[in-house]
């Protein structure tokens, strides 16, 4: 669980995902499409797959991928990250994460 801990607070957003997943890859569209460039770990090209996969159901997570954190903090998974942005919510915790759009 450690290695979780420690690889969500690296980033700003971090996307843990698999690289088969449409879900993950639309939550990665959304991120980008809001000027965010999340940090994304591709957990099936880890060897520590199945142990990642636990420590993410044991914080909190309903599904193993996507799992998404901002600033350190798990917001969940797509249907969290979806109710987010359809209530608006999403934008303002996400805004200090944002490139500079000059």
């Amino acid at each position: 669980m450690d290695k979780v801990v420690r690889m969500s607070s690296e980033k700003g957003v971090v996307i843990f995902s698999k690289s088969s997943c449409c879900l993950s890859y639309a939550v990665q569209v959304l991120f980008q499409d809001l000027g965010v460039h999340p940090t994304v770990h591709e957990i099936d090209k880890d060897p520590d797959c199945r142990e990642i996969e636990k420590a993410l159901m044991r914080l909190g997570c309903s599904t193993p991928v996507p799992a998404i954190f901002v600033g350190g903090k798990l917001v969940g998974s797509t249907n969290e990250v979806m109710s987010m942005h359809l209530s608006g919510s999403l934008v303002p915790l996400v805004k200090p994460f944002q490139a500079n759009l000059c």
